[in-house]
């Protein structure tokens, strides 16, 4: 049985927009993944580490059949694929992925947490997830669309184009 997960992507180095296809295109020709929809590009200004350059971020909507963890080794894979290496923690990256929701489960491990854990407090990450499930309920803070709103107040996020342009 398929599972509806969303999965946030991120980049500031390179070609941004291009890792960002091509993640979603890796994400996309794996059997046990089908991409749904993805939101528009936000560009974004960088959160932890400054002195940056900022990120472009949407949000991916799929159907999987995989684990929460089988999902995670997968994004691990991608990144890695597209020229992640992580030395700073939030530094700049060729690519971020991260699973936000998967269905409606509640998992926490060593290597991860659903919800994320942080995502209520990003708006790189709910701009994103208010386009495409703006009622969807995010635990510790109301719906997407409600938390999106709140936090563009205090975290700059600028529309930069819809999917696929």
């Amino acid at each position: 049985m398929a599972t509806t997960a969303y999965i946030g992507l991120g980049s500031n180095l390179g070609n941004k927009e291009d890792f960002l296809k091509k993640a979603l295109e890796l994400l996309g020709a794996t059997p046990a993944v089908r991409v749904k929809k993805v939101a528009s590009l936000y560009l974004t200004e960088p959160q932890g580490v400054t002195g940056q350059d900022w990120f472009l971020n949407t949000v991916a909507e799929i159907e999987t059949t995989l684990s929460p963890e089988g999902l995670l080794a997968l994004l691990l894979d991608i990144e890695a694929r597209l020229g992640r290496v992580r030395t700073v923690r939030w530094g700049p990256r060729t690519l971020d992925l991260d699973l936000l929701l998967f269905g409606e489960e509640k998992l926490q491990s060593a290597n991860l947490t659903v919800p994320h854990p942080r995502m209520a407090e990003r708006a790189f990450v709910m701009a994103p997830l208010a386009e495409l499930a703006p009622d969807r309920v995010i635990p510790g803070g109301g719906t997407a669309a409600e938390i999106a709103r709140r936090l563009a107040k205090e975290q700059p996020v600028f529309f930069y184009c819809p999917p696929g342009e």
